[in-house]
């Protein structure tokens, strides 16, 4: 049932904000954007990182922060932080300020009603957790009420009798991201970066991807990093969303004009007849 919202009916398919803590600064638009679009009537779902202060937490209680291809190790010391930080400190913060520009938003994690249901997929990582399932029953209702879900990349390990079971995890945002696009069919995902967009060999940005020429720079090497988890979040996505994004978040507006199809980024495409296909989506 599509709800209205401002004058202006939504497709009943939200835009996925995934904004990494790098980006947002002085001369950072996101937030404002994000009240923009609501007050335009679109449903849009936030997911936010916050990797650089997790750090700093930990180093000031002396805990050195340690990563494996790209993921932080989580321990039940580190755990406590990133729970704390995510949940509590970066959260409330960005919802704050979200009521602050006229905004609506409702801060929440994975954890809550269960929406991200994960496992430990590799103990060498700790307490860090790979999606089995998501519930989104709860955004929707925050959606039909006229709210912005700003949701932290945490998730609650499945009830398996194990002594980990109803537990936190630790989950990278960028697939939280991609797991809630892919859930929700979504209109669009957007990722927000400190980069420019998806780069190819020679450090230019790649305007235009689509699955075989991604999984070409993905089997090539090109790929490194932290737009591993970002690209293959973007793949995810576009299994049931149309289109996916990687912009520069640092630039003035840079979500208003992606979602008005001036992005100055990477653009990904689904090329699957399944996949739904934006009304001002033109042919590859």
């Amino acid at each position: 049932m599509e709800r209205e919202l401002a004058g202006q009916p939504t497709s009943g398919h939200p835009i996925v904000v995934k904004i990494g803590g790098s980006t947002l600064g002085s001369h950072d638009t996101s937030l404002r954007d994000l009240v923009q679009l609501q007050e335009e009537g679109r449903e849009v779902v936030v997911v936010h990182g916050g990797g650089n202060v997790i750090s700093q937490w930990m180093q000031r209680q002396g805990l050195a922060p340690q990563f494996v291809g790209g993921l932080r190790v989580t321990d039940a010391p580190s755990l406590e932080i990133v729970v704390a930080v995510l949940t509590g400190l970066i959260n409330k913060e960005l919802v704050s300020s979200m009521h602050e520009f006229g905004g609506r938003s409702v801060g929440l994690s994975g954890i809550d009603a269960c929406m991200i249901e994960a496992k430990i997929g590799n103990p060498e990582l700790g307490f860090v957790g790979e999606v089995t399932a998501v519930n989104v029953e709860l955004i929707r209702s925050l959606l039909d009420s006229g709210y912005i879900p700003m949701i932290a990349p945490l998730g609650v390990h499945v009830r398996d009798g194990s002594e980990n079971a109803g537990s936190p995890l630790n989950i990278n945002g960028d697939t939280v991201a991609g797991e809630l696009a892919h859930a929700l069919e979504a209109e669009q995902l957007v990722f927000l970066t400190d980069v420019g967009g998806v780069m190819d060999g020679g450090g230019r940005v790649i305007p235009r991807l689509d699955r075989r020429r991604a999984d070409i720079l993905f089997n090539s090497g090109v790929i490194q990093g932290g737009m591993i988890p970002k690209l293959s979040a973007c793949l995810r996505a576009l299994e049931r969303s149309p289109l996916a994004t990687i912009v520069d978040g640092r630039q003035p507006n840079a979500l208003l004009d992606c979602v008005q199809g001036n992005s100055m980024g990477t653009t990904i495409i689904s090329s699957f007849r399944g996949g739904r296909k934006r009304d001002n989506e033109n042919p590859a």
